[in-house]
């Protein structure tokens, strides 16, 4: 059985929730990441920013991305444990139509679950049934 822990990148970095969207918008730049959990003082997972969330609910908006705090912009959040298994990791991708998926541990993140972590660990008929149920609808 294959889990989320296997498939993860561990090598995540949180923004801070009170650190402003221009802050997160330079660490994907630097980090060549499309996206950044959100963590709180206690350094737990609070929710997670992608650059679509800073491009459409804030400059779109036209707010200022330097006085917009991180905190603001966090939705609903889903996550899987670290030994959760494959297939639980794909239905809630699945089902949420989400890309990117925080990987938690002890109520701590460890790491995150991307496309790209899932296109190294499944079959080819894996891959197309993920795409046509994350994107199709």
């Amino acid at each position: 059985m294959t889990t989320a822990r296997e498939i993860m990148n561990s090598g995540v970095e949180c923004i801070k929730e009170d650190q402003s969207l221009l802050d997160a918008a330079r660490m994907m730049r630097d980090l060549g990441v499309g996206s950044l959990p959100i963590c709180g003082k206690d350094d737990k997972l609070h929710g997670i920013i992608t650059d679509r969330d800073i491009v459409l609910r804030c400059v779109a908006d036209g707010r200022d991305p330097a006085s917009m705090k991180a905190g603001d912009m966090s939705g609903h959040l889903h996550w899987v444990q670290a030994d959760d298994d494959l297939s639980h990791v794909l239905r809630t991708m699945e089902d949420n139509q989400i890309r990117r998926l925080p990987v938690i541990e002890d109520h701590r993140l460890v790491g995150m679950v991307s496309e790209a972590d899932l296109a190294r660990h499944l079959s080819e008929s894996q891959i197309a049934e993920f795409v046509e149920r994350v994107y199709a609808r």
